[in-house]
């Protein structure tokens, strides 16, 4: 029991929980995600099978999301899981708004004049990078939050 209690409370048991307690489960993907859409080869490494159109299956998914995929060279999209109304939609997405400016910190702001009642765009002040949210009903009726982050071509 006491060896227990010592290991319960070393410092570096603890390490992982202590880094951000709050932060969302995908939060770390998020964050290797943008970083790729940054590099010359941008998704490639994560690059699956193709789907229908210009989509293309991706082996790395956002934890609690659904549907993640890429578009073209430059777009990485996920659907949240699917809720039950539109208010449901609307409450996740401002939730996860919050999340995500929690997770990026500082160097991602709401770009409010790009935004609208039914999306909000985000964007890395320093890169050529955007996250925009949105709210959608699918094929089965159920609501979700679309999220999709792309390059922007300025």
């Amino acid at each position: 029991m006491m060896l227990a209690l010592a290991l319960a409370s070393a410092p570096g048991t603890t390490l992982a929980q202590d880094a951000d307690p709050q932060a969302a489960a995908y939060c770390a993907d998020l964050k290797r995600v943008a970083a790729l859409a940054m590099t010359k080869e941008r998704f490639s490494s994560i690059t699956g099978r193709p789907r229908n159109g210009s989509f293309l299956d991706t082996n790395l998914v956002l934890a609690g999301w659904t549907d993640c995929s890429l578009y073209g060279p430059g777009t990485y999209t996920c659907d949240s899981q699917g809720l039950g109304t539109a208010q449901e939609a609307e409450n996740a997405q401002a939730r996860t708004l919050h999340d995500i400016k929690a997770c990026l910190g500082d160097a991602w702001a709401e770009a409010k004049e790009r935004s609208s009642a039914s999306y909000v765009v985000l964007h890395n002040v320093a890169r050529p990078i955007s996250i925009t949210l949105s709210t959608d009903e699918t094929d089965k009726k159920e609501h979700v939050v679309r999220l999709i982050l792309f390059v922007r071509r300025n």
